[in-house]
């Protein structure tokens, strides 16, 4: 008698590409839900996948941030349909959000959207992000803003938010919350957390009730210039094996 068929699993059926893409996305879930950016199920993540097809990988919806795992994220096109099997749904607004970016994008590898509280409060501002601090020095070399319409549900908003975006790499989206992107999910999430906590910072600063002190433009200008040399040139890179080692002595099942 012949042995039985051994199951497949999702691993089985990508390339090591993509399994690599769907563990990095994965942990980066997970990072937010241990960070406390999460929002119950109601953000998003998104990270396309190697290749000449334009595909990206999206949570799956009703799952919590620290539930997630490489294998249960949801393989998309850029019209929303289900490229393989699973037994999940996407959030539709993260897809109009999310797919507007990465068709739009082609270094937009990683998009991460997220309703954190100093986030808010900021975007809530009428100034937006002050010049306040080191952290907000490099966001605001490369930040954006896009006004409020809404829920994100509207095919129409996607000219709008690419247009607001352009080439930056960080955005604030007016009374919502934050955006980045990056070529890699290291770099996203890397630049989300400087993003987060300018803002918190900001916040936090501001609930002292007195004068702030800015920072000059082309102070503002040089050390957004030295992100370089503070990573030694290897920027995400640098940081995210670290991020992994953490969350592997926490929980490695993000990798499943």
């Amino acid at each position: 008698m012949s042995a039985a068929a051994k199951p497949t699993t999702i691993r089985d059926q990508v390339s090591e590409a993509e399994w690599q893409a769907r563990v990095d996305l994965a942990a980066a879930y997970r990072l937010v839900a241990f960070y406390g950016w999460d929002d119950l199920i109601f953000t998003h993540i998104s990270a396309r996948i190697p290749g000449p097809e334009h595909h990206f990988l999206l949570n799956p919806y009703g799952v919590m941030f620290e539930e997630v795992t490489a294998s249960s994220l949801v393989k998309i096109d850029l019209d929303g349909r289900k490229i393989s099997d699973s037994p999940y749904f996407i959030n539709p607004a993260g897809f109009t959000i999310h797919s507007a970016v990465h068709a739009a994008r082609e270094d937009a590898l990683c998009v991460m959207h997220l309703h954190t509280d100093y986030g808010i409060a900021v975007s809530a501002q009428e100034n937006g992000m002050l010049p306040i601090s080191q952290q907000a020095m490099f966001p605001l070399a490369s930040l954006a803003y896009h006004n409020y319409e809404g829920l994100a549900l509207n095919d129409a908003e996607k000219p709008r938010l690419v247009a607001d975006l352009g080439d930056k790499n960080y955005m604030i989206l007016r009374n919502h919350g934050l955006l980045t992107v990056g070529k890699s999910v290291a770099e996203a999430f890397l630049s989300m957390y400087i993003l987060e906590r300018a803002c918190r910072i900001q916040i936090l600063a501001q609930s002292g009730g007195g004068d702030l002190h800015s920072v000059p433009k082309d102070i503002i200008d040089l050390t957004a210039k030295q992100m370089g040399a503070v990573t030694v040139g290897q920027g995400a890179d640098l940081t995210w094996p670290g991020l992994l080692r953490k969350l592997d002595r926490m929980d490695s099942s993000y990798q499943d």
